[in-house]
């Protein structure tokens, strides 16, 4: 691929960066952008919200760095490669929106849009942790959790593009934490950063995020390790249902909270062995992203140089 213009999406952040046909990264940057905390009340409005929030942080990158093809990752639900946003579980106003489209008449530019998470999927199998495996299930630790699949060497979306929407996996059987996309239960409400920091909350009465969780736990801070240990225990759950579908034994894990490795990896393992049939049981290999926090931008590059 030529240079091209990636862009990742998070639920606090916008990333961007230049991008050549290696893999290299030749600029980067980073602005605010909380888009998920919007107060717009009508669909149009949230539209407009976004379609601004977008163009206000890619357009001076634009103009440093001209090139004709963007790519962006995301977070919601994408019809195959059409850039429509069929919906967002944090984003509830948007459906059926032509994000690539109305993106690309306001930028002037091709923009390639997919699930953020597949982004990072497809970055990861082309240049990470998953490079030389045909299947792989990439799971990212964000504000939220998402999943994007890879089988046989091709990005795998869905009949309607919601496939492998990982962070919407059932791991508690109660009504206790709804999450953003309204059912209770669901893996993003125990296991996000954001539920991270919330149930650390709970428990221990301190307002903070993920990262100071982290150094808490690593300070030796009890509340803080059980919280830790406890993502990892719903995370192990949760890919054991999913390699119990797919029957795929390569998963790596990228995001922000995937910084706790040490912390997290232990009790997912041996949660996530506990709950497979015993033909699999020990034959699961979850990997550590080597891209950190890349793997995305690397994918939505990949997706903007295939158009």
């Amino acid at each position: 691929m030529d240079r091209v213009l990636a862009a990742d999406i998070g639920g606090t952040n916008l990333r961007l960066a230049l991008i050549d046909e290696n893999g290299n990264f030749i600029d980067e940057s980073r602005v605010e952008a909380r888009l998920s905390r919007h107060d717009q009340q009508t669909r149009e409005a949230a539209e407009n919200y976004v379609l601004d929030t977008l163009s206000e942080a890619i357009t001076p990158f634009l103009d440093q760095h001209p090139v004709s093809d963007i790519g962006i990752g995301f977070p919601g639900f994408f019809r195959g490669t059409t850039g429509i946003l069929a919906g967002s579980p944090n984003l509830p106003l948007l459906e059926d929106f032509e994000l690539g489209k109305r993106l690309s008449e306001r930028l002037k530019i091709r923009v390639a849009v997919q699930n953020d998470a597949l982004c990072a999927a497809i970055g990861e199998q082309r240049f990470g942790a998953g490079r030389g495996h045909e299947n792989l299930l990439h799971i990212t630790l964000g504000t939220g959790v998402g999943g994007g699949l890879i089988l046989n060497n091709v990005s795998y979306t869905g009949e309607r593009g919601m496939a492998m929407e990982f962070g919407h996996l059932r791991v508690v059987h109660k009504q206790t934490h709804r999450c953003g996309c309204g059912n209770y239960g669901c893996l993003e409400a125990y296991a996000s950063a954001t539920a991270v920091a919330r149930r650390f909350a709970e428990r221990s009465g301190i307002d903070t995020d993920a990262r100071q969780v982290y150094e808490y736990a690593c300070d030796g801070n009890k509340d803080a390790a059980l919280i830790l240990k406890e993502t990892g225990i719903y995370l192990g759950l949760a890919i054991a249902e999913a390699v119990k579908l797919l029957d795929i034994e390569t998963i790596t894990i990228s995001g922000g909270l995937s910084h706790a490795w040490h912390l997290i990896h232990p009790p997912l393992m041996a949660e996530l062995n506990d709950n497979l049939i015993p033909p699999l049981r020990g034959k699961i290999n979850v990997i550590h992203s080597t891209l950190d926090d890349k793997a995305g931008l690397l994918g939505a590059a990949h997706i903007a140089s295939r158009r």
